[in-house]
């Protein structure tokens, strides 16, 4: 990725000289604040951000275009031991984004010290040809007489790479400024790939999948979030109110949330059906934010046993083996 001829060059349009662009991995345990980063550093909510650990389950690409580079950062699964068939492939799906890019972007949680999976990480970082950034994450949770300690105790754990290292927060937003800058200097010289106002190359549907099972995560039980998967069975324009500078058009959603046992199915929805129209509320609200205008948000529950250890299950539902 990243490499032009003068023909596709100059087919993509002028750009200033020195431009740059290629794709960014961003690779990290679950839970560190990879999607919390992306959506920060693109100025706008693109990955789908929960509590819950293991929240990524596809490589979401978002765009961010400044005047000097275009970045394609690659949000991947948090690395971790798999337990079913689902975290084989997740797992799997993140190692093999690390070829497909031209520079890493290693995120840590620097509010507590390394552990085995950060090691696992840089292990496995240091087996591959390519250039890595650290962006020590949550920084602003740390108290000033510990910075010097509790860098060094991460640079103790890739002591053989000569990583550059970042201290940042992907909630304020500091530090982010100067990390897109050194980003964007280990890209390759090239034309932009997206056009500049564009965020992310998801399919609308996968979009409004995602911010239904966000809902679904930041509502439910420990029990529930992890069995969860959401698929969009139509979207249709009908008459209504605002879409698009439309009048007379809004949009239904009809979606299905897959569940592995009943039991779920009734934590999903309920005493009385509260809590899946909660999570359809907040849901429709984000997704009015998204595609800007009104959405009508209609959920079903469907129970489908062991989904995440069935191959064919996990093909339908974009899960795919690579």
């Amino acid at each position: 990725m990243g490499n032009f001829s003068p023909q596709e060059m100059s087919s993509l349009g002028s750009m200033p000289e020195g431009y740059r662009s290629g794709f960014v991995a961003l690779i990290g345990r679950p839970n560190v604040g990879k999607s919390t980063l992306v959506n920060h550093l693109v100025g706008e909510k693109v990955a789908i951000t929960s509590p819950v650990a293991q929240t990524t389950r596809n490589r979401l690409r978002a765009i961010l275009t400044t005047p000097k580079a275009q970045l394609v950062i690659v949000d991947t699964p948090g690395i971790h031991k798999p337990h079913h068939l689902l975290g084989e492939r997740l797992v799997k799906s993140a190692k093999s984004t690390i070829g497909e890019v031209d520079v890493v972007l290693l995120l840590l949680e620097a509010c507590h010290p390394p552990g085995k999976g950060d090691s696992f990480i840089v292990q496995l970082l240091e087996q591959q040809n390519i250039p890595v950034l650290v962006a020590l994450n949550k920084w602003d949770l740390i108290r000033e007489e510990h910075f010097s300690q509790r860098e060094n105790e991460y640079k103790n754990i890739f002591a053989n790479s000569f990583w550059p290292i970042h201290r940042v927060s992907a909630v304020s937003g500091a530090g982010c400024n100067e990390l897109i800058k050194t980003l964007g200097e280990h890209l390759p010289i090239g034309p932009q790939l997206y056009p500049s106002d564009m965020v992310s190359d998801q399919p609308e549907k996968f979009l409004l999948a995602e911010l239904i099972r966000e809902q679904v995560l930041l509502h439910t039980r420990e029990e529930v979030p992890h069995s969860v998967a959401v698929t969009i069975d139509r979207i249709e324009e009908v008459p209504g109110a605002k879409r698009n500078r439309d009048k007379n058009l809004r949009t239904a959603v009809l979606a299905t949330v897959l569940v592995e046992r009943k039991s779920q199915k009734g934590i999903l929805i309920g005493k009385g059906g509260v809590m899946l129209r909660t999570i359809g509320q907040g849901a429709r609200l984000q997704m009015q934010a998204l595609i800007e205008g009104q959405v009508y948000l209609e959920l079903f529950v469907k129970v489908v046993p062991n989904w995440r250890s069935k191959p064919a299950r996990l093909s339908e539902l974009g899960y795919e083996a690579n």
